[in-house]
């Protein structure tokens, strides 16, 4: 009997990866739209968004089957969580869309390089002098820059994001441990609750997006980020994540109508096709 050879479909990756990318840049886009349309605060925003992402992300993996253990590794992930949203919060006030989302993609990103140089990765540098010098040159002052303030809080969004991505690596079920670290960071969004009470608005428009941002954008997106992720290379996986900042910047520019400067865009391309050059080149 002869033997059959199976070929497996990449489109059904390539739908959910599109999927995935969008949902992040949704992120960026919910959050902006809750701050320049509604009155609702950054502290009330990230709460609603982690407390939502819990609940999604726990339902996700109950009824997936998949244990939630404690760990000590979950208790600094959470940590890390709750820094990542509350700096994205607090720094999307004064962010565009594409900004923010290419401040934290770029911060991100150039934590976990550094991190893998560091144990001894070799990548390019070329590479990497050309990313810096684009986020060097995105930030630089002119008319149309950043506020340093915001720029500062979304790179720490983007470290906080960084360190906790390189701890996910070591849990074998990543969706339980996402979720865990949502139920975990809930106590600490109580906390800067409790410290802000007099700044605390809450806006029925602004309290959709901020349940839209962390159940769907947030926990199916990560669950969905989980599923494709093992079933693509490294490379591949960290260079599709290039198309966040432009999905973002699209979206902004179309929904929110912010403008798109040839400054912002130059220096953008340098960086991203930096942070390209430098995955694709990057050895143990």
């Amino acid at each position: 009997m002869p033997h059959t050879v199976t070929r497996f479909t990449p489109w059904p990756i390539l739908l959910l990866t599109c999927l995935t990318m969008t949902a992040f840049a949704a992120n960026s886009l919910l959050t902006r739209l809750a701050f320049q349309t509604t009155s609702i605060d950054p502290a009330s925003f990230s709460a609603l968004r982690i407390i939502s992402g819990a609940a999604t992300l726990w339902l996700i993996a109950t009824t997936s089957r998949q244990r939630i253990k404690t760990s000590t590794t979950g208790l600094l992930s959470a940590l890390l969580l709750f820094t990542y949203v509350a700096a994205f919060s607090f720094a999307y006030r004064h962010l565009n869309t594409g900004t923010g989302a290419l401040i934290l993609f770029a911060s991100a990103q150039l934590t976990m390089i550094s991190y893998g140089m560091a144990r001894g990765e070799r990548t390019s540098i070329l590479g990497l002098a050309m990313a810096l010098g684009g986020l060097v040159l995105f930030l630089s002052p002119s008319a149309t820059s950043p506020p340093l303030g915001a720029t500062l809080l979304m790179a720490l969004a983007g470290l906080a994001w960084g360190v906790y991505s390189l701890l996910g690596k070591q849990g074998s079920s990543p969706v339980a441990g996402t979720a865990l670290s949502f139920l975990w960071a809930i106590p600490l969004t109580c906390l800067l609750l409790l410290l802000q009470p007099h700044n605390l608005k809450l806006d029925s428009t602004g309290i959709v997006y901020a349940l839209l941002s962390g159940s769907l954008a947030s926990g199916v997106g990560y669950a969905l980020w989980y599923w494709v992720r093992v079933r693509m290379t490294t490379i591949t996986a960290s260079t599709v994540q290039l198309s966040v900042p432009v999905l973002s910047a699209l979206l902004g520019a179309l929904l929110l109508n912010e403008t798109i400067t040839l400054k912002a865009t130059l220096s953008a391309l340098i960086l991203l096709t930096g942070i390209a050059w430098v995955t694709a080149c990057t050895k143990r």
